[in-house]
């Protein structure tokens, strides 16, 4: 696709695919980033269209389904918006012990521990943001904690020496 065409389709339609998104998702910037989606979708996807309303139509189906794509993902549901977070207490820190001990784990385990005993994620919300399958994340659970047991157990036997 040529620099023209590219063009032609953000003045066509970056109007209509910013005020669908806002419709859905209520911010700007997640209107913005769908709108980017879409054309990156519509550029790379190689579509040929019948007409000019078959066009029209798939952009707006496709800015609809990266809204609701958005909506079900675990990022969007364990967000709230700067005026909400002014009236939610800041997080307990970690006790630093026990992430210095995680550490030491593998990066994948560590994130797995992290993201299920800290931020509350549960395996399959895990496995969506790694890109793995869930059965990969309950195995990375048990050998984290398996591992990190270990670690908290070689590190008191050194303090009781």
């Amino acid at each position: 696709m040529d620099e023209f065409q590219a063009r032609r389709l953000v003045n066509l339609y970056a109007d209509m695919i910013l005020r669908i998104s806002y419709q859905y998702l209520r911010q700007t910037c997640d209107a913005e980033d769908i709108c980017q989606t879409v054309f990156l979708k519509y550029l790379t996807s190689n579509m040929t269209f019948d007409s000019p309303e078959h066009e029209k139509a798939w952009i707006i189906r496709t800015a609809i389904n990266a809204c609701k794509d958005h909506l079900k993902s675990a990022f969007f549901r364990r967000t709230v918006s700067l005026e909400d977070a002014a009236q939610i207490a800041a997080p307990e820190v970690p006790d630093t012990w026990l992430m210095d001990a995680m550490k030491h784990l593998p990066e994948k385990h560590r994130i797995s521990l992290y993201l299920y005993y800290y931020e509350e994620y549960s395996a399959r919300e895990i496995a969506e943001v790694m890109g793995v399958s869930e059965s990969a994340v309950n195995q990375y659970l048990a050998r984290g904690r398996r591992k990190l047991r270990t670690i908290l157990t070689d590190e008191e036997r050194r303090l009781a020496l």
